[in-house]
């Protein structure tokens, strides 16, 4: 596979986080960061919030960055937790109000069960609200107690956080009945947006079982899955790449950065992959017209 960003063309991000959910960066230094980066095309993906895609927006445009609007919706495939990432969507979408009013309540709930949860094993009795305070105005999620966690000293690190008490199958990861992927795929396509399942390789699923669920996905009328992210491996690329021309559906590709503290996921720094299905193609080709 070749590089899909050749020299003459302009780097892109498709999948990135701010403050205003778990990321360290406002939505401004974001793109600051991204132009240092070169980056051309630029899609503000941040958990189940647009909160932070007009001040993205805006800086975009002082940089000459190409600004796609995304969010990174939280749903359930047979009641397994998955990640949906909107591209080129329409934030003033009329339906986008109530339906990020659902996501809000149903992390505040779940952030009350995580900390009732850790406190019974021993966290501080405030941790709710140093996980709170961690988050400030965006969406409370478990990297905010990880933090919370470090800061009370009760870890010495972030990882050791997710190893001990908040990864999958610990005591902090709590389940909430979010939207079926349906519900979710249904309102990014009526907001104008693409429908991308995000990261399908880290759902730790056997590849028939990831099988079923991108064909679940394109049965369901998604666009299409991210190919190239931080983690990856060539091989599942090309095993991904059969099945997208399998099922007709289009790729996207992004960091999935956070912070700038986490060396693995810097702005921009994915595999590249050529391939004509491939959602860059249409966003330049949008933008060029």
């Amino acid at each position: 596979m070749t590089d899909l960003t050749r020299a003459d063309e302009p780097k892109f991000d498709l999948h990135m986080h701010s403050t205003a959910s778990d990321g360290a960066l406002s939505p401004t230094e974001l793109v600051v960061k991204a132009a240092e980066a070169s980056i051309r095309y630029l899609a503000l993906t941040d958990h189940d919030t647009l909160a932070g895609l007009s001040e993205a927006h805006m800086a975009a445009r002082e940089h000459g960055i190409h600004f796609i609007p995304g969010i990174e919706l939280t749903c359930l495939w047979h009641k397994r937790s998955i990640h949906l990432l909107g591209l080129g969507i329409d934030p003033d979408f009329v339906g986008w109000q109530e339906y990020e009013a659902r996501l809000v309540a149903l992390r505040e709930k779940r952030a009350e069960t995580i900390a009732t949860k850790l406190i019974a094993k021993r966290a501080p009795a405030d941790i709710l609200v140093r996980a709170q305070e961690q988050a400030g105005k965006g969406q409370i999620g478990r990297p905010h107690f990880a933090r919370a966690l470090l800061e009370a000293g009760v870890v010495s690190s972030e990882n050791e956080a997710f190893d001990r008490y908040l990864g999958q199958g610990k005591v902090g990861d709590v389940k909430a009945e979010w939207p079926d992927v349906a519900e979710a795929i249904a309102i990014v396509q009526a907001s104008g947006g693409k429908a991308m399942l995000a990261h399908p390789t880290k759902y730790k699923l056997t590849f028939s079982r990831l099988r079923l669920l991108l064909a679940a996905l394109a049965e369901a009328g998604a666009d299409g899955f991210e190919i190239a992210y931080p983690g990856i491996s060539q091989e599942q690329i090309g095993l991904l790449l059969r099945v997208a021309d399998t099922l007709d559906m289009q790729v996207s590709s992004g960091s999935d950065f956070h912070n700038p503290a986490h060396q693995w996921t810097g702005l921009g720094r994915f595999p590249r992959v050529e391939t004509p299905r491939h959602i860059i193609h249409q966003i330049r080709s949008d933008v060029q017209a």
